[in-house]
């Protein structure tokens, strides 16, 4: 469907002729181009890339044991005077302690950090398919405010001819046209012009939105003459069925599941605190020689140390029980992620069927008798049988059903690019795996 308005050739008028839409020399902005921009330039994808890098190096430092602890010291001195060859105990030491983390506790703080880690690839796939969404529909804000400004541009040359028509009628009195005839026709063309002034100041707010993501000076190129075929075309036939499996597959969730697998760690390790840390511990100890000058032998210790987690009621028991918490917050957290994902898909699909038919009836038979009742009131003011107030009513009901074809051809777009997004599937891997760490 045409957004040129199909006009008549009233004989009052002669031959009216309509110049079409002004061709554009200079490039245009698709769709497509306007999305591979946004996503190369966006600041959150390097971010989540570097936050990935962060958790994985943080993975491997909390898998290593904690660094040795080393003691320098003096023993056993007599304070009468201080003298370390007086007393046979007396002895300068160096020591070293190697404290040993609770059971598994390394090795899955490790893991912890590592399924954090394989979060982000799924975030980066949700925050690419919601940059293509946003994108999309800031697009479509800037395509629909363009084409309803052409369209209503190429109309006021027949608004500013039927101002002539109603001056020439007045003035000659030969068409029985009367002052608020001409009146009636120059407020009109002052309304067309205010509703022109308005939408290009939309316009400009849309390309200055736009701007934000794919820079200024792409933003005020003027965008394609169509909608990308992807979001003009049909609904899946079978999409109440493949909806849910590809909710789960959604990325938003897929980065839940991650979510939820970081937790079950985190309760894993909440157990470990039940288990003691134990610590290996050597000193050596240097003794000076005997007032007769004789040797002493030096001493050297050695230790294993353990703590005994016996009172668990307020410590570890309180832990563990957070951490289960926790853990089942996570899996609701998915389930109303999904109640919501499906309710919104629902919504998208109800807007896309209702848009479907009332563009059907706007392109197949609103539009036509419009023109035919505007035709017919026109003619009939051109035979003195008819008001020219009519006539504009008319003209100006016609021109309003193209400008909301437009819009609602733009908001079925938006819509299906929200099912697009709704309906994402992530082909993302995670980089790690639970067997890891398991025994």
């Amino acid at each position: 469907m045409s957004f040129l308005p199909h006009l008549v050739k009233p004989v009052v008028l002669g031959a009216l002729i309509l110049t079409g839409l002004p061709g554009f020399a200079e490039p245009r902005l698709e769709l497509s181009d306007s999305i591979d921009v946004a996503t190369e330039e966006d600041p959150w994808l390097r971010q989540s890339v570097q936050i990935q890098d962060a958790l994985l190096e943080e993975s491997i430092a909390d898998g290593a044991l904690p660094d040795p602890r080393m003691t320098l010291g003096a023993a056993n001195l007599p304070t009468d005077t201080f003298d370390t060859g007086q007393e046979a105990m007396t002895q300068a030491t160096v020591g070293l302690t190697q404290r040993i983390p609770r059971g598994n506790s390394r090795q899955l703080a490790s893991a912890k950090k590592a399924e954090m880690a394989a979060v982000q690839p799924f975030r980066r796939a949700n925050r690419r398919a919601q940059v293509e969404q946003t994108v999309t529909q800031l697009w479509l804000e800037v395509w629909r405010s363009e084409q309803s400004i052409r369209l209503i541009e190429s109309n006021r040359g027949l608004f500013e001819q039927l101002e002539d028509v109603a001056e020439a009628g007045y003035t000659s009195a030969s068409m029985g046209s009367r002052q608020q005839d001409v009146i009636r026709a120059s407020l009109e063309l002052t309304r067309l012009e205010d509703r022109l002034t308005a939408l290009q100041v939309q316009q400009a707010s849309n390309r200055e939105a736009l701007a934000e993501w794919i820079g200024l000076d792409q933003a005020q190129l003027a965008v394609t003459d169509h909608v990308p075929r992807e979001l003009l075309g049909e609904l899946p036939s079978a999409w109440a069925e493949t909806a849910t499996d590809s909710l789960i597959r959604h990325p938003a969730v897929r980065a839940t599941d991650q979510l939820i697998e970081a937790q079950n760690v985190d309760v894993d390790l909440a157990r470990q605190s039940y288990k003691p840390e134990w610590s290996i511990s050597a000193q050596y100890g240097y003794r000076d020689r005997a007032p007769n000058g004789e040797d002493r032998a030096d001493l050297f210790s050695v230790g294993i140390g353990f703590d005994l987690p016996l009172f668990t009621g307020n410590r570890q028991d309180r832990k563990l029980n957070a951490s289960v918490a926790r853990l089942e917050a996570a899996k609701t957290e998915r389930i109303l992620q999904l109640r919501g994902l499906r309710a919104k898909v629902r919504a998208a699909v109800v807007r896309i069927q209702r848009l479907d038919e009332r563009i059907a009836l706007y392109e197949k038979t609103l539009l036509l008798q419009m023109e035919a009742q505007a035709s017919a009131a026109l003619t009939a003011y051109n035979n003195d049988d008819g008001d020219f107030a009519e006539a504009v009513r008319a003209r100006i009901a016609e021109l309003n059903a193209q400008v909301e074809l437009i819009q609602m051809k733009a908001e079925r777009a938006g819509n299906m690019a929200n099912f697009r997004y709704l309906t994402a599937e992530s082909s993302e891997i995670p980089t790690f795996s639970m067997t890891r760490y398991q025994d």
